[in-house]
């Protein structure tokens, strides 16, 4: 008998979904939202707003004296939470000769994997909702007020005071290191699941600064799900939900703000004329979503965003296909979630993400893990820039754009001609690689030579 998927036979599904037979051979696909829409229609329906974003980052700038207080390689930055953007020259011309496309406006990293403390993308989400936990019960307990100065916060006094609390997250984990980091600094109790795809550094990492971190053999949902139970039974624990976390998907957000800075300042315009084009790296969809939705209230319909997820573990492309959301996952189309794409590793999508962005992503690639490792290799031969091999699927975005027939209807139906695609920026986001040991570096890097 054919195996029945939310009450659909296999054949049924690929029925209705053709693609569904090359996502299951684990072939790279692109697709295209159907529920894209303009965003002014849909901006007064979703559950955050613009202001939501701009307050997150009041709270952000608020906490940066004592960032800079308890991580000194902060200072210079004045304990700001932030990342550069760069151009990739060299990178743009091998993309556009080894893809065979004409790839024109130019072509930018956004260097998320260089984020203080955690070194990845989850440094902004994670990072704020502990900032938001520690300020919530410092009000609560009157160790802050409007006359108090935050670095006070730092103090032995206060961090014995936060221990009595804890936080629980569960994490493939870039996210762990962005809670246990942060979290374990202030003075929490930080327990981290981790699932078997973590990468052991992660874990040695975590350990390190005083966070402890629970196995589990099995995936990242079960990592979560874990988690959850353990948070559930003590109410001084904090459980930190990648998959339904407003806090964490608010903190993403406000990398747009920051971006929109960035490309002010560099004299870059984004408008009708002058398309910005982002492509994202996508687990369970908070970055990546939470990145859309900010973008999205500062540029509107200027901005194109993509996800890119590994071939094995296509969750957010099953979710926002199907429209079913969390009700799906990778398993139940015979995929096996192991990727190194470690930090992409989920078999399931946040349904609150998928949710709020399924009118605002333009569409979702997938990458496999040979295409990883020789967009790794040739990022660190051209750039001299190493990104863990997770952050690397966002490079093959100008080519599914440009270079397919699915891309180019997308471009003819968005009005995109040849002389916008001049006047555009590509950004690729960086989503993590600066906190990797050097060793383990060099092993990614020889481990791609041989792709």
């Amino acid at each position: 008998m054919d195996k029945k998927v939310q009450g659909y036979t296999l054949k049924e599904w690929k029925d209705r979904y053709p693609v569904l037979n090359r996502i299951m051979n684990a072939e790279e696909v692109i697709w295209l939202n159907p529920k894209h829409e303009a965003f002014a229609n849909i901006m007064n329906q979703l559950d955050l707003t613009h202001e939501d974003i701009r307050r997150a980052e009041e709270r952000f700038d608020r906490f940066q004296p004592l960032i800079a207080e308890l991580f000194p390689d902060t200072v210079s930055q004045v304990g700001e939470i932030e990342s550069a953007i760069v151009q990739l020259s060299h990178m743009q011309t091998y993309l556009s000769r080894d893809y065979n496309i004409n790839l024109t406006g130019n072509v930018w990293l956004k260097c998320d994997h260089k984020l203080p403390i955690a070194g990845s993308i989850k440094a902004r989400g994670g990072v704020y909702e502990v900032l938001k936990l520690t300020e919530t019960i410092a009000l609560e307990n009157g160790l802050l007020d409007e006359h108090t100065d935050i670095r006070t916060l730092a103090s032995e006094k206060n961090k014995a005071f936060f221990h009595r609390y804890g936080i629980v997250v569960g994490s493939t984990g870039n996210l762990g290191l962005s809670i246990g980091i942060m979290g374990a600094k202030i003075g929490f109790n930080v327990e981290v699941h981790m699932s078997s795809d973590a990468k052991e550094w992660k874990k040695e990492k975590l350990r390190s600064e005083g966070a402890t971190v629970v196995e589990h053999e099995e995936d990242f949902s079960r990592a979560v799900s874990e988690g959850r139970k353990a948070a559930a039974i003590n109410p001084e624990l904090h459980f930190v939900d990648d998959e339904w976390s407003y806090d964490l998907f608010v903190g993403y957000a406000v990398a747009a703000l920051r971006l929109q800075k960035q490309l002010d300042d560099a004299n870059i315009r984004v408008d009708e004329e002058h398309p910005l084009f982002v492509y994202l790296p996508c687990g369970v969809g908070g970055g990546p979503g939470g990145v859309t939705f900010g973008l999205k209230q500062v540029f509107g319909d200027a901005v194109h965003c993509f996800f890119a997820e590994p071939t094995e573990s296509p969750a957010m492309f099953l979710g926002l296909m199907t429209g079913l959301h969390e009700k799906i996952a990778v398993g139940d189309f015979g995929l096996s979630n192991k990727t190194a794409a470690d930090g992409l590793a989920v078999g399931r999508p946040s349904g609150v993400v998928g949710k709020m962005v399924e009118a605002m992503v333009s569409g979702v690639y997938t990458v496999n893990d040979q295409h990883l490792y020789q967009l790794l290799h040739h990022l660190w031969n051209e750039e001299g820039i190493y990104l863990e091999p997770s952050a690397l699927a966002g490079f093959p975005g100008p080519y599914n754009l440009i270079g397919t027939e699915a891309g180019k209807a997308y471009c003819k139906k968005q009005g995109i001609d040849q002389q916008k695609l001049a006047n555009g920026n590509h950004v690729v986001w960086g989503t993590g690689g600066n906190m990797v040991p050097p060793m383990v570096q060099q092993n990614d890097y020889e481990t791609a030579k041989k792709r």
